[in-house]
């Protein structure tokens, strides 16, 4: 169960870093600058998008169970 979770919040945080990218605006359209901060638009996107990439990494690496000892592989969920 865990595993599926994982690998839904990783193809979330690919679509988060598509979704960044400012592809949707026109060639050499200005951008308007009544955004967070007063920063442009898209800026204030791409922002939005890497913080909830960092968020979603952080709850899929709290999912991974690490070993303590070397060859210990990861493992799903608790012992």
């Amino acid at each position: 169960m865990a595993r599926r979770i994982r690998a839904l919040l990783l193809i979330a945080i690919g679509g988060l870093y598509v979704v960044s990218i400012p592809w949707y605006r026109e060639p050499g359209a200005v951008p308007e600058v009544d955004g967070w901060l007063g920063l442009p638009d898209w800026v204030a996107v791409a922002l939005a998008c890497y913080v909830a990439a960092a968020v979603l990494n952080s709850v899929a690496w709290a999912l991974t169970e690490i070993g303590d000892e070397p060859g210990d592989e990861p493992q799903e969920g608790p012992p």
